[in-house]
């Protein structure tokens, strides 16, 4: 039979249609790389599942890992063409027992390894940073972790986020993890561990974070200058001590979020906090800080602060008008003196303000209400030195105490009162 070009071209066509629906023999050989089985292998040993948690019921090894294992994404191995398939991203789910494999450290091609809550304990493997280079995300958090911060995590060229927070880690953060060795990173979480001392690495000045947190742990000394590039800052509940004003000397033109709560910051509040041009929640409460405040008046372009809380010191001097800015706003429990501005009054009157709890302070008087204070308002001004009309107790909580006004020989000198209870 002579074949016509029409019969060839049916042909081609169905050979085509063939090859499209059968894997070819390459993509059929691809298998997990035996390095990486074997490391789950590891892994799987060394945890188990909480009642409750299912996690690794579809971890059967007599199927494909990268096919069907839960928490187990693959790619094609760089090095070896399609020929072998590598591990880039492992997702322990949440809800698991027991202790990270050193076996972890053979997965050399990971991207992303995250382990989510739950009651896994025992050291992280110190080894981790040194054997995979390709890290971008490390997430380790709300476990048991304990030991110390691997050292080996300083310097991976693309590490972008490492959350290590709410574990038992122990020691000082290693000073490399901060410096331009490590210059991808941009969010650093180390909270709530409570083991972590010494002070903070002065090498955070030259890092391009945009995301720290390092609250609720043991940390000392004073706050270095603050990177640049940074948005949000947590370093409450630490013993952090010594005066504000070197961490904010350069610009911080983003920072929307400062925690420096339940320390032992000494001086001055910073002139320069107030400026940040787009501060939306400061919180520098329960420390020592001092003096009168310097609080520029905000910017048209400046949003208002949704919360300042700079309750719990021994702040002194006048009530600053501009503060009439924030939603929030928090003084109680220092020594300030004079009269409520009148711009704050208003903001409560209209409910641009929510909350102004300005209780256990020396101020002398509070605005004639030019209107009924809104429903929504919160307003404390118990324990100062004047007499207050009705609405100055109506929010007052619970820890407010009961004298309305502070007695008169604690007010008798109120531009340096400091004794009583303020």
């Amino acid at each position: 039979m002579v074949s016509t070009p029409s019969t060839l071209l049916h042909v081609f066509l169905l050979l085509l249609l063939l090859l499209q629906s059968h894997p070819s023999q390459q993509q059929q050989s691809s298998s997990l790389s035996p390095t990486d089985k074997a490391a789950l292998l590891d892994v799987r040993s060394n945890l188990r599942d909480l009642p409750g948690s299912n996690f690794f019921s579809t971890w059967d090894f007599t199927d494909d890992p990268c096919a069907t294992f839960a928490g187990v994404v693959c790619s094609p191995d760089d090095q070896h063409g399609n020929q072998s398939l590598r591990i880039s991203v492992l997702t322990l789910g949440t809800g698991l027992a027991g202790s990270l494999s050193p076996s972890l450290a053979n997965l050399t091609a990971l991207t992303d390894l995250v382990v989510n809550p739950g009651r896994i304990s025992g050291p992280i493997p110190p080894d981790i940073g040194a054997r995979l280079r390709r890290l971008r995300c490390v997430s380790i958090s709300n476990n048991l972790i304990s030991g110390s911060i691997p050292v080996s995590l300083a310097g991976l060229p693309d590490l972008h986020t490492l959350d290590l927070g709410q574990n038992k880690l122990r020691g000082p953060i290693p000073p490399l993890l901060l410096l331009p060795s490590s210059p991808s990173l941009k969010v650093l979480i180390l909270a709530a561990n409570g083991g972590l001392n010494g002070e903070v690495p002065p090498g955070i000045s030259a890092a391009q974070l945009l995301h720290l947190d390092l609250r609720g742990n043991s940390l000392t000394g004073a706050l270095p200058p603050l990177p640049s590039t940074l948005r949000y800052l947590s370093a409450s509940a630490n013993a952090l001590s010594g005066p504000l004003d070197a961490a904010f000397a350069k610009p911080l033109p983003d920072l929307a979020f400062l925690d420096l709560s339940m320390n032992a910051f000494t001086g001055r509040v910073p002139p320069a906090i107030f400026a940040l041009p787009r501060l939306s929640s400061l919180l520098i409460q329960r420390n020592n800080l001092s003096g009168p405040l310097a609080v520029p008046r905000r910017g048209e372009a400046s949003p208002s602060w949704a919360v300042v809380d700079l309750s719990h010191n021994r702040l002194s001097g006048e009530f600053p008008a501009a503060l009439a800015a924030a939603e929030s706003l928090y003084l109680n429990n220092n020594q300030l003196t004079g009269a409520v501005p009148e711009e704050v009054a208003r903001s409560l009157y209209m409910g641009s303000m929510a909350t102004l709890y300005a209780q256990h302070n020396y101020l002398t008087s509070f605005p004639a209400p030019p209107l009924p204070l809104p429903d929504s308002v919160a307003l404390c001004l118990s324990h100062n030195c004047m007499s207050l009309p009705s609405a100055a107790t109506i929010g007052c909580p619970a820890s407010a105490g009961t004298p309305p006004s502070r007695p008169p020989w604690q007010c008798s000198n109120t531009t340096t009162a400091t004794s009583g209870d303020g």
